[in-house]
């Protein structure tokens, strides 16, 4: 794997550390960080009431688009 360099404050870096146990590097707690923001971004799409309808809602929709025969 290529390594770079990036540049942070010592705020952020400090920041950054406070989330790392002792002997684990910069790389594994931010793709630690990264991987829970991740699930939390899929859980909160998941979960998002946002551009849903209730099935109640989709019932009446697909009775009226696909009437049963009788």
């Amino acid at each position: 794997m290529k390594i770079t360099t990036i540049q942070l404050s010592e705020e952020t870096k400090n920041n950054i550390s406070s989330f790392g146990s002792k002997g684990e590097s910069y790389d594994d707690i931010l793709k630690r960080i990264y991987s829970m923001a991740v699930k939390t971004q899929l859980r909160e799409f998941l979960m998002s009431s946002k551009n849903t309808v209730s099935i109640e809602e989709a019932r009446k929709q697909v009775e009226k688009e696909w009437p049963r025969s009788k």
